[in-house]
């Protein structure tokens, strides 16, 4: 059975428009877990654009499932991680511009330094997954560092405007999926998912685990947020 991971990062960014003290992540991560999500993802940015180190810190102290905190692999954000110790990791690409992740981390061209990143978390006892495009020599690359995951970037698939196209995008990533499976990794999913488009991928039976924030989020404002949530579960359970 999946499970779902709510990322509540644009809490921070609407508090962030006023610089104050709300909405409250620490109140929106014991919302989301009192109505049945599985975990809570954060994603400490290096900009600093809506989640910020106190937000880590606080959540982390409150936090009674799981916290995945989403990161660039950069010396500074290591060290945050290493305090905090989440209970897994997610490294992801970072640009400055773009308004969010746009795609998955090159695992592949920088494999040799993402082995040494996975053994510092290791001895941590800290998990780790790769946030990766569903392309065959990421996935395997993303075994050779030694994670425990990997999470399939979905935004490709979500954004697609034909059903041609979403039957190729979803063709990728159930390949990328079977490979993960065959080498033991575990499976993770997110970018873009939906009440719509979860469905799908939800049939596969591959997936262990979707992190979706932003449509939650958004039909947090029109049905509340524990609502959203719980509706969010049921279509992947």
């Amino acid at each position: 059975m999946a499970k779902l991971n709510v990322n509540i990062d644009h809490v921070a960014t609407l508090r962030q428009q006023r610089l104050g003290k709300e909405p409250s992540t620490v109140r929106a991560a014991e919302v989301v877990e009192a109505a049945g999500a599985d975990g809570i993802t954060i994603h400490l940015r290096e900009d600093r654009r809506h989640i910020q180190d106190f937000d880590v810190f606080a959540i982390k102290n409150i936090v009674k499932t799981k916290l995945n905190l989403e990161m660039a692999a950069s010396k500074e954000i290591i060290r945050v991680a290493l305090k905090v110790r989440p209970n897994w990791v997610t490294l992801v690409p970072e640009k400055r511009q773009e308004l969010t992740t746009e795609g998955g981390l090159d695992v592949a061209g920088q494999k040799n330094r993402l082995k040494k990143v996975v053994k510092l978390f290791h001895k941590k006892n800290i998990l780790v997954s790769m946030f990766v495009d569903p392309e065959m020599k990421q996935v395997k690359a993303s075994k050779d560092t030694g994670a425990d995951f990997i999470e399939i970037h979905t935004g490709t698939y979500a954004d697609v405007k034909s059903k041609k196209a979403e039957d190729k995008e979803f063709l990728k990533i159930k390949e990328a999926a079977i490979l993960a499976k065959l080498l033991g990794l575990k499976i993770n999913a997110g970018h873009g998912l939906n009440y719509s488009n979860v469905m799908r991928l939800r049939k596969l039976n591959l997936i262990e685990e979707f992190s979706i924030g932003h449509s939650v989020i958004a039909a947090s404002i029109y049905i509340g947020l524990g609502k959203a949530v719980k509706e969010m579960i049921k279509l992947i359970k």
